[in-house]
């Protein structure tokens, strides 16, 4: 009987975006029916590769050489909604990855029904944001993109809290503080298309920041530990960026992430030597 790892690594390992997406949503239909009828997939193992299939295009470039334009233009709002296109299809796998990869982690069934229900959810905002870029007479490949979210992945392949913690809490989480300005950017533009699809992306993101919160702070309590001191610890063993201020108080309060665990971690950025300025 195929297992609910074996579904994930067919994700995992088809490269084209659009059929990526549509074997998410294929995939995740199944083992809603399957949990419903009473009759689940197993779990199963599977091996996951390190990293995805990837299309040809993207061109992946190392963060600093992606070209910057100004979201005030046409262009720029192309290239805006590309970078988002590409952090969705990232979010996919990622989700799809905690799915195969962590089987070991005598998870209960809750934790698969939450990462398959966000990959679900990843797919739509992606073939959402290529919509939008197709309606502006562009397309997702059409502009180079960078590797950063993977990276966490890959540091975090053998840790579930630290993948927790760097992906939902982190990465995610910034999504949450950024979205507002994005959908701003739209509606000046009259781009209501792109709104529509920016306001579905933040509202279901702060889910997505709660699986992670939930999920985290469930596997501190099992083994005694204080979910502040862990994530604090994580985050500092594993993310390779700044934890930037404003945060979005209020949607990360939604998630369940409140600000004691963020914004110490923002001001020893701050504090650094050569941060001077940063907030």
């Amino acid at each position: 009987m195929t297992t609910l790892a074996e579904l994930a690594v067919e994700v995992l390992t088809t490269a084209d975006g659009r059929a990526k997406t549509a074997l998410s949503h294929a995939h995740a239909a199944r083992w809603r029916q399957s949990r419903a009828e009473g009759r689940p997939l197993a779990i199963g193992r599977a091996e996951p590769p390190l990293r995805p299939a990837r299309p040809a295009r993207p061109e992946l470039l190392p963060p600093r050489e992606v070209p910057r334009r100004r979201p005030g233009s046409h262009e720029g709002r192309i290239a805006l909604l590309h970078a988002l296109a590409h952090i969705e299809l990232n979010a996919v796998d990622l989700h799809w990855d905690i799915v195969a990869r962590f089987t070991d982690a005598g998870m209960p069934p809750g934790f698969y029904d939450d990462w398959v229900k966000s990959a679900d959810e990843e797919s739509r905002h992606f073939n959402l944001l290529c919509d939008c870029l197709e309606q502006m007479g562009s397309h997702y490949g059409a502009l180079p993109a960078h590797a950063f979210m993977w990276r966490a992945a890959e540091d975090t392949a053998g840790d579930l809290l630290g993948r927790l913690a760097v992906v939902p809490m982190v990465l995610e989480a910034r999504g949450l503080d950024v979205t507002p300005g994005m959908i701003t950017v739209f509606e000046k533009a009259g781009a209501t298309q792109a709104v529509a699809a920016l306001d579905v992306i933040y509202a279901e993101e702060v889910g997505h920041v709660a699986y992670g919160v939930k999920w985290f702070n469930w596997l501190c309590g099992r083994a005694g530990d204080d979910p502040k001191e862990i994530f604090h610890d994580l985050v500092r063993r594993y993310f390779h960026g700044p934890l930037k201020p404003p945060f979005n108080a209020v949607k990360r309060a939604e998630a369940g992430m409140p600000p004691d665990f963020y914004w110490p971690l923002a001001d020893e950025i701050a504090d650094a030597p050569g941060t001077a300025g940063f907030r």
